[in-house]
Parts: C-alpha cells; sequence; structure tokens
C-alpha cells in the first residue's frame, strides 16, 4: 500500500509538472495567418480591453506593474477591442485621449471613473468632456479630436485587429502577432501573463534574442 502511495505521488507530481508548461490548444492558441506587428526587432505584446469592461478594470493593478519590468526587446500596446457600437464608443474615447497625448496620464482615472463613484458612461460624449475638463483637458483639443480622420482610422485598425486576431473577449493578450491566450482555460490573472510570459520567451528562442531588462 505505501509502495503504491508514493508511485502515485510521483506520477501526481510528473503530472503536475507536466501541467506548469502553457498547452496549445489549452492556454493559448496560434494564431493562422500569423499577424504583422509595428516595430520590427521587438516581441509585440497587445491587451486588447474595453473602459466597460470589469474583468479588465481588475487586470490593471496586476497588468501595470508587469508591464514596467518588461525586456528592453518587448513592445506593449493597448489596442481597444471593437465588438459593437459601444465598445467603439470606449475606443474612439481611448483613441481621441491618445491623440491630443493625454491617454497616459489619464487611462487608469478614467478606468476608476466608469467602474466607481460617478460611473461615468465613456460612450456619453457630453459626460465624458465634461469630465474630461475637470481633470485639466483642454476639452477642444479633445472634441477636434474625437471626430479626426486620424481616430477614425485607428478605430478602423482596431476593428481588423479584433477580427484578425479572432478575439472573443476581453481583456485578452496576444504575443508578436502569432499567440493569443485562451481565456477560457485562465483562473487568474498572474496565470494569464505567465502564460504570456511563456509566449515571449518562446518567441526569443525563435530569433535568439537575449532578455535585455529594462
Amino acid at each position: 500500500m505505501f509502495k503504491r502511495l508514493i508511485a502515485a505521488l510521483i506520477l501526481f507530481g510528473a503530472t503536475g509538472l507536466a501541467q506548469a508548461q502553457p498547452t496549445a490548444g489549452v492556454e493559448y492558441r496560434d494564431l493562422s495567418p500569423p499577424q504583422p506587428t509595428d516595430i520590427p526587432g521587438k516581441i509585440e505584446v497587445i491587451e486588447f480591453f474595453w473602459y466597460g469592461c470589469p474583468h479588465c478594470y481588475d487586470f490593471e493593478p496586476v497588468l501595470e506593474p508587469w508591464v514596467k519590468k518588461l525586456p528592453k526587446d518587448v513592445h506593449f500596446r493597448r489596442v481597444p477591442a471593437m465588438f459593437n457600437e459601444e465598445y467603439a464608443q470606449g475606443a474612439r474615447a481611448y483613441y481621441a485621449l491618445d491623440a491630443i497625448g493625454q491617454e497616459e496620464r489619464l487611462h487608469k482615472a478614467l478606468f476608476d471613473a466608469v467602474h466607481t463613484g460617478s460611473r461615468l458612461r465613456v460612450g456619453n460624449e457630453a459626460a465624458l468632456t465634461e469630465w474630461l475638463g475637470k481633470h485639466g483637458v483642454d476639452t477642444k483639443k479633445f472634441a477636434a479630436a474625437y471626430r479626426s480622420f486620424s481616430v477614425e482610422g485607428k478605430l478602423k485598425r482596431a476593428a481588423q485587429l479584433t477580427q484578425s486576431f479572432k478575439i472573443e473577449g476581453v481583456p485578452s493578450m496576444a504575443v508578436d502577432g502569432r499567440y493569443v491566450v485562451i481565456t477560457d482555460n485562465i483562473r487568474s490573472f498572474e496565470q494569464l501573463l505567465s502564460v504570456t510570459d511563456y509566449l515571449i520567451e518562446q518567441e526569443r528562442k525563435k530569433g535568439g534574442k537575449p532578455a535585455q531588462r529594462k
């Protein structure tokens, strides 16, 4: 009996070790065809998100310190997912703020406003503009950017990326135009980032690039 118990524990341990490494089709999927990336020579990581998503909001405090520690050979960027008009409104706000250089400063504050306190509706342009004015934004510049040609172009590109990466929900993480983490099988935000780290390392090995810490 004791020998059988030891054998079972050894088998369980081996199985646990085997499961520790992410598996294609379980924790992540390969993109076919692979998608082009923005910066040659960098491993690109994309977070697909939506301001109205409570899971994206909860992910931010875990994601932010991870992003700050990314090696120099990794380029991180956010893409607002585009599933319908409600998502498009949040994407328009994101790109308009980015166009006037205010997105990075207000990203967390805007998330907070949507999910706590006043429960700001990003799709309500008047309410959003009023909120931005209280946070030191030149509302005339924001209004001009909100429906500008450049923002319209970025909205079309975000819609294309959402479709070509076959994104079905947010938050979602994609690596180097080749992989998307399967969130249905992810049990925590920490695991989501752990799988992302694994995929980054896989791409680094393919390119023979050593990690360079910031």
